[in-house]
């Protein structure tokens, strides 16, 4: 259940102070949030109303209704070095960007930030904002062992975390039963009829399938990029069955699970919010394709691409207030190449993480977020992150979600600034010729300028 308003836990990492001004959000359980989506779907009202005023209506990301402030000495040489440095010729002609202080409705330096340009993997920062607001982060996917006809039916839940050991552990009670029961044999199936058939996003093409990303099913064993991963999960079960004397008849097949079928086991996952925090350090396309469908669920919609990106639509804007101005979204991991997402837009995804409100409820995107220079993230050393002269100085400094396509780099998050406040920044380039390790090189030293070691 979605807790928006639920009290803060304590956080390691938690910018925030005054806060930008927004319309007023939605606050209840998940069960009325969904109520409201399906509400909210069923009369439509104005897009003025739906995303509150814009502070990035002017191209350069400074609209008329955003308030100012006089900026100090720190604020004015950072935004004098990103006007300079945003034109790097690693970084193309096709950037944008913008840096909000956290602490204030200000944007202290924009360029472009209301053109929407491919997002690539920061667009994961909206389906998490979604499936966290939508499911709850305490929520936990459910796998199921059924028996019926002589055939134990291992029933897809959407949980994207399933591994081999616990596999092990749903066939400990189904050898048991079978045994008990005097039953030596049986045949195993899979039901994975929780999603429909995969078919690929718009902006996407077979050449994804299955490295960069599997047909998305409700069933799938540690983490296989293989075709029908729900049949593989089915083999990897039944191997488990034979290894505790049980013969498994035939091939694994798949089925629909009878209502009269017994249950046998069930195996839940860890809470979303640590699926989503691991998620966003490794950049992982497959979960953030199965959370789009199962927030689609939660909410009342069919679990397709159309039907996830739908909801993602309506928790940003009507939830909290995000502009979706020149918005589209066609997955749930920004691999489509349809995609399309401004600067301003992701910037004030992010801002939401600075609010201690949300705390509970997005805190796991904020920890989640890559740091600059932290092994084992999208940052880290092994992917040649905040490793030259410009931007080694913002080392453990910076926390930002990477993406990465063929002719798209984005990288947005938070730092803090020399003075001490949060500054929230998204930087999003497309089509630049250059080396893509130059052009992330370029990107790096962007937020070190905006944390201010690289004055």
């Amino acid at each position: 259940m979605a807790e928006i308003t639920a009290k803060t836990p304590e956080k390691t990492f938690l910018p925030g102070g005054r806060r930008r001004h927004r319309k007023p959000r939605q606050n209840g359980t998940g069960a009325d949030l969904r109520r409201s989506l399906v509400l909210a779907m069923a009369v439509p009202v104005a897009s003025a109303a739906l995303a509150g005023p814009s502070a990035f209506a002017a191209d350069n990301g400074v609209g008329a209704t955003a308030k100012t402030r006089d900026l100090d000495t720190g604020d004015r040489q950072m935004a004098k070095n990103l006007k300079t440095r945003v034109l790097d010729q690693r970084l193309g002609s096709n950037v944008s960007g913008v840096v909000l202080d956290a602490d204030s409705d200000t944007t202290i330096w924009g360029h472009n930030a209301s053109t929407a340009l491919m997002p690539a993997s920061n667009a994961k920062l909206a389906t998490s904002t979604a499936a966290l607001t939508v499911l709850g982060p305490r929520h936990r996917f459910t796998t199921k062992v059924v028996y019926g006809n002589g055939t134990l039916t291992l029933v897809g839940g959407g949980d994207r975390t399933l591994t081999t050991a616990d596999l092990a552990e749903l066939a400990k009670p189904a050898v048991a039963g079978l045994k008990a029961a005097g039953r030596t044999t049986v045949k195993v199936a899979v039901d994975d009829s929780l999603f429909p058939k995969p078919t690929l996003a718009k902006g996407w093409n077979n050449g994804y399938y299955p490295d960069t990303v599997a047909p998305v099913r409700a069933l799938v064993v540690d983490g296989h990029g293989v075709q029908d991963t729900s049949v593989d999960a089915g083999q990897v079960f039944a191997r488990q069955l034979t290894a505790h004397g049980v013969t498994v008849v035939g091939d694994v097949t798949r089925a629909t699970a009878s209502p009269t079928d017994v249950p046998v086991a069930q195996h839940r996952s860890a809470r979303l919010s640590d699926i989503v925090h691991t998620m966003l350090k490794r950049s992982d396309n497959n979960i953030a394709e199965t959370l789009l469908r199962m927030t689609a669920l939660a909410a009342g919609r069919p679990a397709t691409f159309e039907g996830g990106t739908e909801v993602v639509r309506e928790v940003l804007s009507r939830v909290y207030g995000v502009s979706l101005d020149h918005f589209e979204l066609y997955d749930g991991s920004g691999l489509s190449r349809a995609d399309r997402i401004p600067a301003a837009t992701l910037a004030q995804i992010l801002e939401l993480l600075t609010e201690p409100r949300y705390a509970h409820t997005l805190g796991s995107i904020l920890d989640g977020l890559p740091v600059a220079g932290e092994a084992g993230s999208t940052l880290g050393p092994e992917y040649g992150r905040f490793n030259d002269p410009d931007s080694q100085c913002a080392v453990g400094k910076v926390h930002a979600k990477t993406g990465t396509l063929t002719g798209a780099i984005a990288l947005s998050g938070l730092t803090q600034g020399k003075d001490g406040t949060w500054k929230v920044f998204s930087f999003v380039e497309n089509g630049s010729t250059a080396d893509p390790n130059a052009i992330k090189d370029a990107m790096d030293g962007l937020a070190a300028t905006v944390n201010g070691c690289y004055a």
